[in-house]
């Protein structure tokens, strides 16, 4: 297919089962606005769907509502937070598996990975994807950036780690081939009418500036 793919990013879904970090909030939707959002995107092939944080909300409430649709997401998950209250472990990734998803690496502890020294890397880049590959029973070949943040040192150190992906929160539509993909992540105070505007494709002024933005990102 050509022309470019909006990557759509989930947190949290419903009733938090776990203390939020400060801000974070702002990312847990209601169900009504994730099957708002879901309705918008189901029959699009150039939409691609992912979760971070890998709280428990990714089973109770996202895996059924994209097995209804027929729909697949990546779900990049915690090794830190795995069997914790509110948070995925290894029955839900294997269930999420057995449902036909993909589970990717969200790191760790969940802190932003510049600036790290090289035993923070190996904790992160390393360790972390071990653990989710064990507690998933198969491979985990992608990661997303915990809050975003990246420079050419992170983005360096995961190619040589030989992930096939890397996923960032830049809001701007995905080059199909890239290695680094931007998502848009979806907020309380979104709604079916944001997605919309988003499919619509924004036009070339905004998707320079996005992508002059991330190639700032890129080489600082």
């Amino acid at each position: 297919m050509r022309g470019p793919q909006f990557n759509i990013c989930f947190h949290g879904i419903g009733n938090p089962e776990r203390q939020l970090e400060p801000g974070e909030e702002a990312y847990w939707i209601t169900p009504q606005l994730f099957s708002e959002v879901l309705d918008e995107v189901v029959g699009r092939e150039d939409v691609a769907l992912s979760f971070d944080d890998g709280n428990r909300s990714d089973v109770t409430h996202g895996l059924p509502g994209l097995s209804e649709r027929g729909l697949v997401a990546t779900f990049f998950a915690l090794a830190g937070r795995l069997e914790q209250p509110g948070s995925l472990g290894e029955v839900e990734l294997r269930a999420l598996r057995a449902a036909g998803m993909t589970v990717g690496s969200h790191g760790f502890d969940h802190r932003p990975w510049r600036h790290l020294d090289e035993d923070q890397q190996r904790r992160e880049f390393v360790e972390a994807r071990r653990l989710l590959v064990e507690a998933s029973g198969g491979a985990v070949d992608e990661a997303a950036l915990p809050l975003g943040r990246y420079d050419r040192q992170v983005l360096g150190r995961l190619r040589a780690e030989g992930y096939d992906h890397v996923y960032s929160s830049d809001r701007a539509p995905a080059r199909r081939s890239s290695w680094l993909q931007p998502r848009y992540s979806i907020r309380a105070g979104d709604s079916g009418a944001t997605v919309r505007a988003i499919l619509l494709r924004p036009d070339g002024v905004h998707r320079t500036l996005q992508r002059a933005r991330m190639t700032v990102k890129r080489w600082r």
